[in-house]
């Protein structure tokens, strides 16, 4: 700890923070530009400031072994009993976890693995191609950039990004990136149906007809977003990804093996590794508000590696930054004299909006939203 203190003292004479960020932004290369070019010691810029170490400092990593729950759909449909228990697992893990991982999805293992190859192949062809697509402009079809917070958040983080608006206005074919375009639009196709599938076991979870969480359009937008995370020399002064939780109704997320995803629960860091042929299922911040606080939009990070690139698919169920005048507050069917609302309504692009404001930081944005 003292070491990540010491390099990341902010107090420095020859430290231009601004001038090296923009720097850094303008190469269009990312992370992975950085290592490309052979980088031993990593920038100042991705150093973990004093603050956020001391945030941290008390919590300890897997003090008790827990275990993320995986959930096995396979006959969900066709037998009432098992519905149930399966139903009853969800609202288990989404009351205490947060998260929970899905075996039986419905995606076969051979389309994961292709679209995990997709991710790698944007990321690792010619630099001048992948250029291209380099924007901070988030109204682009496909954004490809480093740290949408660059310019806000206490520290870059050591990955690379791209994302597009899968729905409800998807990019046409042109509009993505050859190396990952047709597995990016088959693959959205499937996290689509499970979003779906998902949103009615989560609706049964809560005591409510099984379509209300899709009736209220927690299913219309989804956001692909595809992370590579490159070796990085001293992972020990950075993070992949800072404490935060996810501004979405409901995240599916796709990871290849090599590890690294955290969770924050109990004051401690709770690894999550990933299950062959699973996928991660994570509450989103507005899942939470809506649900008044039956169910738990964790905080999660992802650890810098020597080992990489590690790759994933994060979908999110959420219009995002898309305009629209629907108002989200806790369901009324939930609110009674004893659990009375805990939050204001708002709308899914304040929300969002207010999440990219502050970035990265730590802090839930719902606390902005609590009555």
């Amino acid at each position: 700890m003292e070491t990540v203190m010491e390099s990341s003292n902010p107090i420095s004479s020859k430290f231009d923070r601004a001038s090296e960020l923009k720097a850094f932004d303008d190469t269009k290369a990312g992370v992975k530009g950085l290592v490309d070019a052979g980088v031993e010691k990593i920038p100042q810029i991705f150093h973990i400031p004093s603050l956020q170490a001391n945030a941290d400092e008390g919590a300890n990593v897997n003090k008790v072994n827990f275990s993320i729950p995986i959930i096995d759909l396979k006959g969900i449909d066709n037998n009432s009993r098992l519905r149930e228990e399966i139903v009853a697992q969800i609202s288990h893990a989404s009351e205490t976890w947060g998260f929970f991982q899905v075996v039986n999805h419905g995606i076969p293992v051979e389309l994961m693995e292709e679209m995990l190859h997709g991710v790698r192949r944007f990321y690792e062809q010619d630099d001048e191609i992948k250029k291209q697509y380099y924007t901070r402009d988030l109204t682009k079809k496909f954004v490809y950039h480093t740290n949408f917070d660059l310019f806000t958040a206490p520290a870059a983080n050591w990955r690379d990004t791209f994302f597009s608006y899968m729905a409800p206005n998807p990019p046409k074919p042109e509009e993505l990136p050859a190396a990952c375009r047709d597995i990016q639009i088959e693959y959205s196709k499937h996290v689509m149906s499970l979003g779906h599938r998902l949103l009615v076991l989560l609706s049964e979870a809560l005591g409510l007809e099984p379509t209300h969480l899709i009736d209220m359009d927690c299913a219309n937008g989804l956001t692909f977003v595809g992370h590579y995370y490159p070796a990085c020399p001293q992972p020990e002064l950075t993070l992949g990804a800072s404490k935060h939780s996810d501004d979405s109704f409901l995240t599916v997320l796709l990871q290849d093996q090599i590890g690294g995803l955290q969770i924050f629960l109990e004051n401690q860091w709770i690894d999550v590794p990933p299950a062959p042929g699973a996928l991660l299922i994570n509450i989103g911040d507005l899942l939470q508000l809506v649900s008044n606080d039956k169910f738990k939009s964790i905080q999660h990070r992802v650890l810098a590696n020597k080992e990489g690139p590690r790759v994933s698919v994060a979908c999110f169920f959420s219009t995002s930054l898309v305009p629209t005048a629907k108002l989200y507050g806790p369901i009324k069917e939930l609110i009674t004299e004893d659990n009375p609302p805990k939050y204001r309504e708002t709308t899914i692009h304040e929300f969002v909006s207010y999440n990219f404001s502050k970035g990265l930081d730590g802090v839930s944005s719902l606390l902005h939203f609590k009555i």
